[in-house]
């Protein structure tokens, strides 16, 4: 398994919305999808992960409500908004081009 890296600035909304465009996810959930999804490369802390989940919810990006867990629990669960679609592909495209930037100097 990979040693856990540490997120550059701006990608943990990223992750974040691209986890719940798979479908309706507990913040856990969201967390643990993002640690296996990138071989424990980038392992969320409770700390980060909650208050972005705050703030893209606030934007409207994404939408809570309270459910209960397939252990009874109670806990709050995140879907994806229209807006929050839209703001997924701006991030995408927006991440292609950092990226491909960044190939280019590291192959020059």
């Amino acid at each position: 398994m990979a040693k856990p890296t540490e997120l550059v600035r701006g990608t943990l909304d990223l992750l974040v919305l691209k986890t719940l465009e798979l479908g309706p996810r507990h913040g856990i959930s969201v967390a643990e999808r993002i640690r296996q999804t990138t071989a424990g490369t980038f392992a969320v802390p409770p700390g980060s992960l909650f208050p972005a989940l705050h703030r893209l919810e606030q934007h409207g990006f994404i939408r809570g409500e309270w459910t209960q867990s397939a252990e009874g629990r109670r806990v709050r669960s995140y879907t994806l908004t229209p807006q929050g679609r839209r703001r997924l592909l701006a991030e995408k495209r927006e991440w292609a081009r950092v990226a491909l930037a960044m190939a280019q100097v590291l192959e020059s």
